[in-house]
């Protein structure tokens, strides 16, 4: 194609040649449609044969129809070639093979051709996709990261990500946003299917009026990262999507204070979409324009002066470190031996009382480094303790590590101690109550009248007699030291729940009073209690409390119960009326009296 017709005009020349397509009018061209499900088994024999020959191949994209007219202008298309209306088809080479294009691009219009179909092949490396935002195609960008993916090893994937995020960021807030950039892997072409997307976003606050910068920022980046889910989703992929939002003047401050991760953006990143805010960045830092102030260059020098303290400071809080990961698993052992945690002050001297001379787990070394703990710690926090050395970092660190070991092998035994002497605690608890009921007697004198008095007579539950039994041969186990922690559990799990049945028991003989005389009702199986006072009368059953009126039982408490026994002074009536045992018999049918 000649020169454009500019270059005819004085003043004109050397202006960039401009194609005749952007000259002459053009005529109305009817959308391409594609038949997808027809192209389909194209498509794969064509992918196949291009990753059968070019394994490295990044990705193969069927650009959308709507952007045909524009890669056929970027790309100088003859007409003739243009009127055939062809299928564009972006192939993505690493950047390596750059150099061997001109090689791979004839073999891949002869894998086309063999389709029978008018595919015409572009073949890109990521620059050259990313060449689009950098010379601000943003619609070309768009249209390979809207393509039909036919092959992706994750560029096109992340890239449509990035894509459909911009476009709803600029949906929402297209006249604050100054420029929308992508870096990192993806723009280095070396993104992979799970690969991080960085992208950043500056937002324009120079012409801010109704609300302050700081709200401006919190609103937008609210919604921004809201975004972000929707945005994963709609690409399909499980690339993490990592949006970070700057202000545009707190950008700029970054830039002149040299701040890495700006130069790093600038440098690195590729626009999908600016304002001229971000490219003219570019190309000012390409040129060496933008250079550090001298002040953020003073701040950088005292950094490196300062590296000697920094050091010293971090030295100390690694000793600081270190003495808890001694001192608070030492307190875990006090705990476990049924002691409260003590304090640093105290800590040396109860350890040494409780895990050195009662339980004898720890050694008079392990005592000592819990002494040098305690020490060097005291010394930091009064100020003493100026500095300490990385070898007396790494000593101090290894005496910690293998105290530690140590410190597990203890927890083992005082587990099993701490398990034993629990079990032995529930024994005595029960027995003791046992003997509240039977008076001081032998075990097995204890065991078989609670069996006769309080299980048969249906006082308890027939399976406490089980549980009882269990105790007690457990109880020989133990003393043994040969019965496994699970089980010393599950045995006191059944003594607490006995525990609990002889205690509420003793109280509700308590509450009615072994003094005043008891009766009981048998009936369908199930005991109660008959407590008459004559004008009141009660059946207890369980925690149960109901009070017989006239024809029925009403629920009653504990309270109005107490109350009327004091009324009564405590006195009971052995009579009932005929109308009283109607009463019972009618609420609860056949029914016995134990007097």
């Amino acid at each position: 194609m000649g020169d454009s017709p500019l270059s005819k005009i004085p003043g004109m020349q050397g202006m960039p040649r401009v194609p005749n397509s952007m000259l002459m009018p053009k005529a109305p061209v009817e959308p391409l449609k594609l038949d997808l499900d027809a192209l389909k088994p194209k498509f794969e024999a064509f992918k196949k044969e291009v990753l059968k020959k070019y394994k490295q191949t990044l990705a193969i994209v069927l650009l959308p129809p709507s952007a045909y007219p524009l890669i056929e202008e970027d790309e100088l298309l003859a007409p003739e070639i243009i009127q055939s209306r062809p299928l564009h088809v972006v192939i993505v080479i690493p950047e390596d093979d750059f150099k061997h294009i001109p090689k791979i691009k004839p073999v891949l219009v002869e894998i086309a051709k063999g389709t029978k179909e008018n595919f015409w092949v572009h073949v890109k490396t990521p620059v050259d996709v990313f060449n689009y935002g950098l010379d601000s195609k943003f619609d070309l960008l768009d249209a390979v990261a809207q393509g039909l993916p036919i092959a992706d090893n994750g560029f096109l994937g992340a890239l449509r990500m990035a894509a459909i995020h911009k476009t709803m960021v600029l949906r929402k807030f297209d006249k604050y946003i100054a420029s929308y950039v992508i870096g990192g892997s993806l723009v280095r072409g070396t993104a992979g299917k799970d690969s991080d997307v960085d992208c950043f976003v500056v937002i324009d606050d120079t012409d801010v009026k109704r609300m302050n910068r700081v709200e401006l920022m919190e609103r937008l980046r609210g919604i921004i990262h809201e975004y972000i889910k929707e945005a994963t989703a709609l690409a399909g992929v499980k690339n993490p999507l990592n949006v970070q939002v700057w202000l545009l003047t707190d950008f700029w401050q970054r830039v002149k204070d040299a701040e890495p991760v700006a130069f790093t953006f600038i440098r690195d990143g590729v626009p999908l979409y600016d304002r001229g805010t971000f490219i003219p960045w570019k190309l000012l830092l390409k040129m060496g324009k933008i250079k550090p102030s001298p002040e953020a260059i003073d701040m950088y020098v005292k950094q490196g002066d300062q590296t000697k303290e920094f050091i010293k400071r971090r030295l100390l809080d690694s000793m600081v470190d270190i003495y808890y990961g001694v001192v608070t698993p030492t307190q875990a052992m006090m705990m476990l031996a049924g002691e409260a945690p003590p304090v640093p002050k105290t800590m040396v001297e109860e350890v040494k009382k409780i895990l050195i001379h009662r339980e004898k787990v720890m050694s008079i070394q392990d005592l000592k480094l819990v002494e040098k703990a305690v020490f060097l710690f005291k010394q930091y926090e009064y100020g003493k303790l100026k500095e300490f050395s990385g070898t007396q970092v790494d000593l101090f660190l290894k005496e910690c590590l293998a105290y530690n070991i140590r410190l597990k092998a203890m927890r083992t035994v005082l587990e099993q101690r701490m398990h034993e002497r629990s079990a032995k605690e529930v024994y005595a608890q029960v027995f003791t109550l046992l003997e509240t009921f039977f008076g001081k007697h032998k075990q097995a004198v204890l065991v078989t009248r609670f069996e006769k008095e309080m299980v048969k007579k249906g006082k308890l539950s027939p399976r406490y007699t089980r549980v009882l039994a269990a105790l007690v041969k457990a109880q020989k186990i133990i003393s043994s030291g040969k019965m496994a922690a699970k089980e010393i559990d599950n045995v006191k799990k059944d003594a607490f729940e006995l525990i609990a049945a002889l205690t509420e028991y003793a109280q509700r003989a308590d509450l009615i009073g072994a003094e005043k005389g008891l009766m009981q009702i048998s009936y369908q199986g199930r005991k109660a209690e008959l407590v008459l006072l004559g004008t009141q009368n009660f059946m207890i059953e369980g925690r149960a409390i109901q009070e017989i009126k006239g024809d029925k039982l009403v629920p009653s408490t504990k309270d109005a119960f107490e109350k009327a026994l004091a009324e009564n002074k405590g006195k009971l009536s052995t009579k009932i009326s005929g109308s009283l045992f109607a009463t019972l018999q009618k609420v609860l049918g056949t029914f016995e009296l134990e007097l």
